[in-house]
Formats: C-alpha cells, structure tokens, sequence
C-alpha cells in the first residue's frame, strides 16, 4: 500500500467534496461599497453607539423578517420601513432586520447565504453574492441594517454594511464567536442563553472587550492570524428561556444587577420575540406596551427592542413547489404583520416620547 493511499485512508475520510469560494476581496469588487451606503453604515452605528453611551435618548429597534428569504419582499419591506422611520426618528432609531443565517437546533433550511434556491444545493457563493446585493440596495436607501452573526467567516463579506450584529443565544457561550465579535466594526448585541441565564451574556461582553488573537479569513480569503482591539460597543438583549420571558420589572432589575456586577454595558435590548413572547409573534405588542409602561415608570437601562415582523403575519413551510410559497411570509418564525407593526410601533413612540429626554 502506498502512502498517498494510506493517507486518503486518515485524512477527510468524511468529506464529499471541498469547493473554493469566491474571497470576500473579489465579492467586494463585484458588489463594491457606494458612498450612499458608506454614508448609512457609518451615521447607523454612530447613532448606536451614542444610544449606547446614553448621549442619544432615542429608543433603537430593530425590526424585520425572522430571516430573509426573498428579496423582492425585503424590498418592499424596507420601503415601509424607510417611511416609517422617518415618521418616528424623533422617539426611534430603526433598523432592518436582514438575517441571512439560521442556527438549527437540529436540521432545517439555514438561511439565505447558505442555501439561496431553499433546495439543499447549497450554492453560498450565489448566496453571498444575493446578501451582499441586498445590503447594499437597502443601505442604498438610507435605510440601516442589522443581522447575526452566525458562521465566523462571513462577516468578512458584508461587515461593512452592517450597523449593528447580533449573536443568537446558541452562540453566546461560543469562544469562536467572542473573539470574532471582540473584531466586529459594529455594535453587537448578544442574546442571553436559551435557559434564560444572564451569565453567558456577561461573560461575552466580559471577553469581547478585550482585544483576541485567532484564526480568521483574510479579504483575499487566506486564513491568517486575526488580532483585534475590542469591542467596547458590546451590550445584552433578553429574549427569555426555557419557556420563560424575561422582560418584566423584576426581570430587568435582575438583569441590571448581573450586569453592574459583571462590570459590562448596563444598557439592555428586549427582544419581543422568543420565549418572551411564547413563540406567539402576535403576542409580542404586549410586551412591547410592557417596555412602554417601564420606562414611563422611570427606567433608564432599556435602550432597544428586537421585533420580527413581515409583510404578512405568522409563519409557512417551505413547499416541495417553491412556486407554492406564500409571499411576504416568514419561512422560519412567526412574524408580526406589517399593519401592526406599524401600529404598535406608533404606540410605543406616542407612550415613551414625554419620557425620553429625562433618561
């Protein structure tokens, strides 16, 4: 036996195929950054780490599909949600959800980048071309966007039209997403474990402070040795657990409370979707008219809320016949249509606006 056989004996023994990618340097030149869209990244994060710093008195939401799924339909969202902005800039900030990976508990479609024809051909590099494209018209339009970052390697696609990233509660324990975060150009928010426990937040808001030196993908796709300087702009959105919401009064002081002695950003996000809201997407105005109550009652550490929301309500499977998909709605989470989101939006700014100078 040879050594070259012996050695396909021990090495990617379950590996099918390995594929080159495009690097992000070339989709970058594909798809190259415009100085409108410069213009949104760089004023969106500005805005975010002022209500961060608690200089800007503006509530942030973001607000959008559980994921993306069709790019006609994001568009049509995002031109109701420009309009929308703009009518409510002076009590909120709003940014658009454009989620493009999917964590699966098990198996299922993974989102946008990974799967784009939603048939199990996985063509990424056909996906990655269609989020960056998406981004960039979005952002295009002066319309902010936010997403998670879920593979550590794509951020290096499309960071740079990203105004503020999340890490999903499966990802906050992750060293590798910590240290990836600790190098992000934007915000980020980190969910706190899907047991409702603070303590995996702290400890990521803890790490991404510092600066960290691991593995990364280059802009011309090698992998090198990454250094990064910390992110400072690090900050927890509560999203409940284990059933259980965590948004109420106690809650929140609780919340306040790991957060002080963890030494971290005491500025909290709620996310109305989740365990907060049962997985209901129709229950999520109540806990949003919670967060209203609160800060009218005096608090001062809730700085953001998360809602997903669609053009139409709830949720659908995806068909054998993706001729078959019913348009505007989620294929992953249950979202809240666009009516009312736009109605308890209004709401939430009428409710706080009194409220907002003093905090």
């Amino acid at each position: 036996m040879s050594f070259l056989t012996h050695h396909t004996e021990i090495d990617d023994v379950n590996i099918e195929k390995i594929t080159p990618l495009i690097t992000p340097a070339e989709l970058k030149r594909t798809y190259p950054l415009s100085s409108q869209a410069f213009n949104t990244v760089l004023h969106g994060r500005k805005v975010v780490q002022d209500i961060l710093d608690g200089i800007d008195k503006r509530i942030l939401v973001v607000v959008g599909p559980c994921s993306i799924h069709d790019t006609k339909a994001a568009h049509e969202y995002a031109d109701k949600l420009k309009v929308l902005a703009e009518e409510l800039k002076d009590e909120l900030f709003i940014i658009m959800r454009v989620y493009f990976e999917k964590p699966r508990t098990t198996t299922g479609w993974k989102g946008l980048i990974n799967d784009p024809d939603m048939n199990d051909s996985f063509d990424i590099e056909k996906g990655l071309g269609m989020a960056r494209k998406l981004l960039l018209e979005l952002n295009e339009k002066g319309l902010p966007c936010a997403t998670e970052a879920l593979d550590p390697n794509t951020p290096q696609y499309m960071q740079d039209l990203i105004s503020w990233s999340a890490i999903g509660a499966r990802t906050t324990e992750s060293q590798t997403h910590r240290e990836m975060s600790s190098g992000l150009s934007c915000p980020v928010g980190f969910k706190n474990g899907t047991d409702g426990s603070m303590t995996v937040a702290v400890n990521a808001m803890q790490a991404v402070k510092s600066g960290h030196s691991f593995l990364g993908l280059s802009s011309d796709g090698k992998v090198s040795i990454i250094k990064s300087k910390g992110n400072k702009y690090a900050h927890v959105v509560l999203r409940g657990g284990n059933d259980q919401p965590n948004y109420d009064e106690t809650a929140i002081a609780a919340a306040e409370n790991e957060l002080t002695k963890g030494k971290v950003n005491g500025k909290i996000m709620v996310d109305a979707s989740h365990a907060n809201s049962g997985k209901d997407p129709y229950l999520q105005p109540m806990v949003i008219q919670n967060i209203a109550r609160q800060i009218q009652n005096g608090n001062k550490s809730i700085m953001g809320l998360m809602i997903e929301s669609h053009l139409k309500g709830g949720r659908q499977n995806i068909p054998a016949d993706l001729s078959q998909l019913e348009y505007g709605k989620s294929v992953t989470d249950g979202c809240l249509d666009w009516e009312k989101t736009v109605e308890v939006l209004r709401q939430f700014a009428k409710e706080v606006k009194e409220y907002l100078p003093n905090r």
